[in-house]
Order: structure tokens, then C-alpha cells, then sequence
């Protein structure tokens, strides 16, 4: 793959550069590598040979300020890539040994450029670092000329070129020779070793191509294939000669073709590529993004029979757009072009990634049509402020809004949306830009020992991220790290085989910050009662439901919200904690419910618990709360009140336990009669009922709050 002959994708190249001299400039006093460059017009081929008793693995070029690369090509087995800064870095994973060597070929933006390069070990050691000048040699013929005229005695001129078809021949096989920029219509012999092979006769252009065989009884050993003229002047060209494989070579002509490249691709999906091409030669294939910058450059080997195949992965980290490809057999050239796209079913987009308290937030999108689709906002706080179950019709559109308040906590809102097992998590922001908060996504809430589950981790894009499983003995029962893809976004899978059964917490840390979700193991419904209440019984639209209860220990529930209809609104499936208590805060009365007898249901296997909730109407006239519970302000809990119907100016004057009054507020009205605030509870507060008093300028309106 290194040996110093030329070969491939640069073999064309190099018969058509061969005219020039070269020069190289290197820094190092005794070389580890040497580099010589040819270069024609815009076009430079370097080749770098491995001087030292270290294998290179990495090599560098950059230019100087005025001027940049255009396109590059690699030998098989190598890739490059241009950086933003303009830097060409070539890799392989099989390094230059001593004495190989390895062959570029580079366009740039001007000719004959003075090119920096660096080599770099397999330790990413440094090696050596040169710079190599091209100087275009005075000999260039001119244009145009079709009779090529001696040198002297001799026919084979100083730039004579010959090729053999295919390059690695074996003994036994049909060889094709092929000759470029001899002397016009001269007569030449064509030996391998000592032994005449062919006498031919060379065109009006210098050029000859003639097809002969191998000889069965030659050795598979390295030998001069040699070009004389009739004056004795040669040209020779040492190859080493593989076994006899019994199969026949073609050595026809056969045109560049290639298979249709999908026009839609994923993420890590495969990609086989086949077509034909001349036998024994090599097809290249220039990768270029949606910029038109060159990425990355691959050569394919033709085989004897004249096809060709590649097969490769789309990586992890491609970034989503078109990108195209010019293959090429050294005399065509075929484009083909396709679109690499995000592989999720569910892509849901805010309008805009930063809100202002009191805004409406706006999403819109795509889901899989024909399907629900289930819409959980959380707060900074991690609680659940909004649920809705929106019917995805035939065309997949999605929109649905979210109203903020006043009051609203500022920060970063997380707002999950599922189907089914598809789900994309989105980020938006409050008062400040959304931060990359790390997020931990079970599929399921419970798991059967053997089960297979997905864990979806979302964090700051392409780092590394601890993923850690905590048993119910607080033990670590896995722990790895991870890369989030270039989309913050990775799928984790796991085998529960041999997990005990359990409640499991899964957690994704990264330095101070971290995310969790609790899932459970092997757990089963239980047979004992099952008690549960609500911190209150009468709600309106929009309401959240707070939900208390207890029953056996580490057992399943399932929480059933059904409307007067008797349709169910919400399912979920929980647990109880080894204590046998379970506390639930994710269900909510909808933005349009109707009014009547809602059904609260809990259940356990047979055994389960109803409670009605009482649902009314929006009141026209006339104060009335609309929420009223304890939250989380950083870290302080504060009593939310809000409420609708007031005209002009509202007091609310807070009464504790044994009525004693505590506290005073003077809040701001809406134009629509909206209020909203927040009393923050003393933190010796004493658990019991507090009476809220609100006043406006016509009406007033006396609550009560249990505080446990």
C-alpha cells in the first residue's frame, strides 16, 4: 500500500506531471522523512517516504496566508479532511513503516505553491517538519505538437511513461502495456527481465498500448519490465510478480459506471456502491459537503474482471445536509448527490429558543401521522406544568402552545414529546437562552428481568457524559462513559439479565451537573387497599392535580384519569417506594375539559381506588381561584395564587392556622382580569389550613389551603 511505485488514482496524475522537476526545502538537518513534490499548473503530487525507525501515522499540510487548498486526493486506505483553518490532515489506520512511503495529490488556488507540511508518529509524536517548493521545469512542450522527435539517438525521451494494466500482475496473466510521450512512430522491444516479450511500433503522439502475456514459468519475484529501443536506450519499471491464481484477466476496455446512491440517508445506515471500470485500475471518489469543501477522498482497486465495490457506514457525527461525490476513472467522471437527514420520526422546533414571562410559546413541526402524540412540559425545577395529548392528522403537521404567566419561573423549560417508542426532547428558555441542562429519558417505567431498555441521555453536543445504574441498595450496578452526539443526543441500551428486582435510579453526570429517572425491575401488582387523596376536589381547566397515596410496598399502580364521558384523559404506570407510599404530580385537568364529575383512578391488580374531582366552568363574572399550590422557587417554597375575575386593584391578605394575620399583597391585575402571585411560606410555617382573603375593588372571595 506504501511502496514507492506510483499507482492507482495517481498514476494519471503523474504521467501528466512527470515533466516537471522538483525541489524540497526540509528543516530538519537529518531526515526522519523526505518529501518530494511534482507539480503542473495548479495541481502538486507529493510523496512522503519514511526515512526513520518510527511508523508515521498523521500527515499535516498548510499553506501561507495568500493562498488554499482546493481538492486533495489520497492513496487507498488513507482519509483526509480540510479543517477550518485550512489545514489538509491525512490518517490512516495502517502507518507508514520504515521505508514506505505515501503519495498525495493536492489542488490549490494558485500554482507551483510552497507547501508546509508535518509528520506525527502513532503516540501523536512529532517527527519532522519540512516545507517543499515546486518549480515548473523549462522543458514543458508546447501545445498542440503531435510529432515528438528524438533525443539525440535515443526514441525514449526524458519524460517516456509506461504503464502496466493491471498493476499487480501475477505469472500466467494477460498484461496490457500501456506508453505515453515516447518519440513518434519508432519500433521498441519489451522485455520482462532478459526475455523479449513484444516488439511494437509507437504512434504519430509518442503513444503505444499493446497486450501480452506473462510467461508460465516466470517467478513470482520482483523483476524489470523494460522498454528498449532500437539504439538500446530503456526505460524500465521494477515490479514484483504475485503467484499464478488461475483466473483469467480482461484487459478490455469497460466503461465508468456506478450504482444509484440512495438520495435519502441516515445516520449510521450502510452504503454499498458498485459499478465497472477499466480491469486492474483504480476509481476514486471525491466527497465534497454542502459548501463544496472536499472531506474526504477514497480509492477503490478495479479488479480483473473490471468491477468495482465499496461499502461504507455514514458516521455518528455527519452533519445533517446535501453532499455530493465525483468519481472518477482518471478519463470520466460521474456525479452523484444525495441528502444525509436526522433519522427521528419527531421533530418539534420553538419558534423561537428565548421567551419572556407572560408569552404564549409558540412549537411547530412534524410526528407521525395518524397518531397521538404526548406533549410533558417541565419547568427548571423539574415539575410538570403542562400535559396535552394532541391527534396528529394524515399530513404529520404539529403546533400546540404553551401560556407562561407573570410568575413564571425563569430558566430552561424541558418539554418531552412521545409516540409510541419514538420521543424528541426540546429545550427552550424563559427570561434567559436555554442552557444544556443533561437529561435522562427511560423508555418504560418497569422493566421484566432480560428486558432490553433504551435510555435517551440529552446534553451539551459531542461530550462525555458518566452514565451510572444506582440499585435499590444504593449500589452501582453499571457504570460508563459515553459521547453525546453532535446533536447533544445519544440512545443507550442495556440488558436488565440478572438485575434483581427493585427500584433502579439511572444517572448521567457531568462534572457538577447531572440528570436521573427512576425505573423499576421484576416489580408486580400488589393485593393489598390502596389509599389516595388530592389536596383538593374542585378544579377548573388547567388545573394541575396533585395526587397522594399509599399501598403495598415496591408495587406497581396504575393512575387513570377519566373525563364524564368516561374517556380516558391520562394513564401512567408508577410505583410505590419500599415504604409503600407514592406521591404523583404529572396529571392535569385539560385546557378545554368539561365541566361535571371527573374519575381519579388507582389501581393495583384487582384491587383499586376512585376519587370524583369536581370540574367547573370559567365564571363570567366575579372573582375565582384558579390555582393554588405550594411550588419550588429556587429552593423556597412559595404558596402560587392565581386566579381570575378581579376589576382594579387586589389584596390578599394571608391568615395562618390559628388566624392570625401574616402577611399582606398588593398584586397587578391583567386587562383580561388575570392575576397571579406568589406568598412564600416561612420556613418554621406550621402544617395546617391557612385562609387566603382576596379583595378587588367590587367583590371578595375566601380560600382555604392545607399545608402538610
Amino acid at each position: 500500500m506504501y511502496g514507492s511505485l506510483p499507482k492507482g488514482v495517481f498514476l494519471f496524475l503523474i504521467l501528466a506531471l512527470s515533466i516537471f522537476t522538483t525541489t524540497t526545502f526540509v528543516v530538519a538537518q537529518e531526515k526522519v522523512v523526505e518529501a518530494k513534490s511534482i507539480g503542473f499548473e495548479e495541481t502538486t503530487i507529493i510523496e512522503f517516504e519514511n526515512k526513520g525507525t518510527t511508523e508515521i501515522e498523521t500527515i499535516r499540510m498548510w499553506l501561507g496566508e495568500d493562498n488554499t487548498f482546493k481538492s486533495f486526493k489520497t492513496e487507498k486506505g488513507w482519509t483526509g479532511k480540510k479543517t477550518l483553518q485550512g489545514v489538509l490532515v491525512f490518517t490512516t489506520s495502517e502507518s507508514i513503516k520504515p521505508g514506505q512511503s505515501v503519495k498525495f495529490g493536492v489542488k490549490t488556488d494558485e500554482p507551483m505553491p510552497g507547501i508546509n507540511w508535518k509528520a506525527v508518529d502513532t503516540n501523536d509524536n512529532q517527527l519532522e517538519i519540512g516545507k517543499t517548493l515546486v518549480s515548473e521545469s523549462p522543458s514543458k512542450p508546447s501545445q498542440g505538437v503531435k510529432t515528438i522527435f528524438p533525443e539525440g539517438d535515443s526514441a525514449i525521451l526524458t519524460d517516456s511513461t509506461f504503464r502496466l494494466v493491471p498493476e499487480r500482475p501475477n505469472v500466467g496473466s494477460t498484461i496490457r502495456v500501456v506508453g505515453e510521450k515516447f518519440a513518434s512512430n519508432q519500433e521498441f522491444d519489451f522485455y520482462i527481465g532478459q526475455r523479449l516479450l513484444e516488439s511494437f511500433e509507437s504512434n504519430q503522439d509518442g503513444h503505444f498500448m499493446f497486450t501480452t502475456k506473462i510467461p508460465d514459468d516466470e517467478k513470482d519475484e520482483r523483476v524489470n519490465f523494460i522498454v528498449k529501443d532500437k539504439q538500446g536506450f530503456e526505460k524500465s519499471l521494477s515490479l514484483r510478480i504475485g503467484e499464478s491464481t488461475g483466473e483469467m484477466v480482461y484487459t478490455e476496455e469497460r466503461p465508468l459506471t456506478i450504482s444509484e446512491i440512495p438520495p435519502i440517508l441516515h445516520r449510521n445506515d450502510e452504503v454499498k456502491v458498485t459499478g465497472t471500470a477499466s480491469p486492474g485500475g483504480t476509481v476514486t471518489a471525491t466527497i465534497k459537503d454542502f459548501n463544496g469543501n472536499v472531506i474526504s477522498t477514497i480509492a477503490v482497486d478495479v479488479d480483473t474482471r473490471g468491477n468495482w465495490e465499496h461499502i461504507t457506514t455514514v458516521a455518528a457525527d455527519t452533519l445533517f445536509g446535501k453532499y455530493s461525490a465525483e468519481i472518477t476513472d482518471g478519463k470520466n467522471t460521474i456525479l452523484r448527490t444525495w441528502e444525509v437527514i436526522s433519522d427521528k420520526k419527531i421533530q418539534i422546533f420553538p419558534a423561537q429558543v428565548r421567551y419572556e414571562p407572560g408569552d404564549i410559546i409558540v412549537f411547530n413541526g412534524t410526528a407521525i401521522p395518524d397518531q397521538q402524540l404526548e406533549i410533558i412540559i417541565e419547568d427548571p425545577t423539574g415539575k410538570e406544568v403542562f400535559y396535552e395529548v394532541l391527534d396528529v392528522d394524515n399530513s404529520g403537521q404539529v403546533r400546540f402552545e404553551f401560556p407562561t404567566e407573570f410568575s413564571s419561573i425563569h430558566g430552561t423549560y424541558v418539554i418531552f414529546t412521545s409516540q409510541g417508542a419514538e420521543n424528541e426532547i426540546i429545550l427552550v428558555g424563559l427570561k434567559v437562552f436555554p442552557e444544556q441542562v443533561i437529561i435522562v429519558k427511560m423508555d418504560k417505567i418497569n422493566y421484566s428481568p432480560g428486558n432490553i431498555a433504551k435510555i435517551t441521555i440529552q446534553g451539551e453536543p459531542s461530550t462525555n457524559v458518566n452514565l451510572l445504574i444506582i440499585s435499590p441498595g444504593d449500589q452501582e450496578k453499571l457504570s460508563e462513559i459515553i459521547t453525546l452526539g453532535p446533536d447533544g443526543n445519544y440512545v443507550y441500551e442495556v440488558d436488565f439479565s440478572g438485575y434483581a428486582s427493585g427500584v433502579y435510579t439511572a444517572i448521567a453526570k457531568r462534572g457538577g451537573s447531572q440528570g436521573f429517572d427512576a425505573f423499576s425491575v421484576g416489580l408486580q401488582t400488589g393485593s393489598g387497599p390502596i389509599e389516595v387523596r388530592t389536596v383538593k376536589q374542585t378544579f377548573l381547566s388547567g388545573d394541575s392535580i396533585l395526587i397522594l397515596g399509599e399501598s403495598g410496598n415496591n408495587i406497581l399502580l396504575t393512575i387513570s384519569l377519566r373525563n364524564p364521558e368516561g374517556l380516558i384523559i391520562k394513564e401512567k404506570e408508577m410505583f410505590t417506594d419500599k415504604e409503600g407510599l407514592f406521591s404523583e404530580s404529572s396529571f392535569r385537568i385539560p385546557a378545554d375539559a368539561t365541566e361535571g364529575i371527573w374519575i381519579l383512578r388507582v389501581q393495583s391488580g384487582p384491587n383499586f381506588k376512585e376519587l370524583e374531582l369536581e370540574v367547573i366552568g370559567d365564571v363570567s363574572e366575579g372573582l375565582i381561584i384558579t390555582s393554588l399550590e405550594v411550588e419550588q422557587y429556587e429552593g423556597q417554597e412559595g404558596l402560587r395564587i392565581s386566579g381570575t375575575g378581579a376589576e382594579g386593584t387586589l389584596v390578599i391578605d394571608i391568615f395562618g392556622v390559628e388566624g392570625e394575620k401574616m402577611d399582606t399583597l398588593e398584586i397587578r391585575v391583567t386587562k383580561e382580569g388575570d392575576f397571579t402571585t406568589v406568598w412564600f411560606l416561612p420556613k418554621d410555617a406550621t402544617p395546617g389550613k391557612y385562609t387566603i382573603q382576596i379583595k378587588d375593588n367590587v367583590n371578595s372571595l375566601n380560600v382555604t389551603y392545607a399545608l402538610e
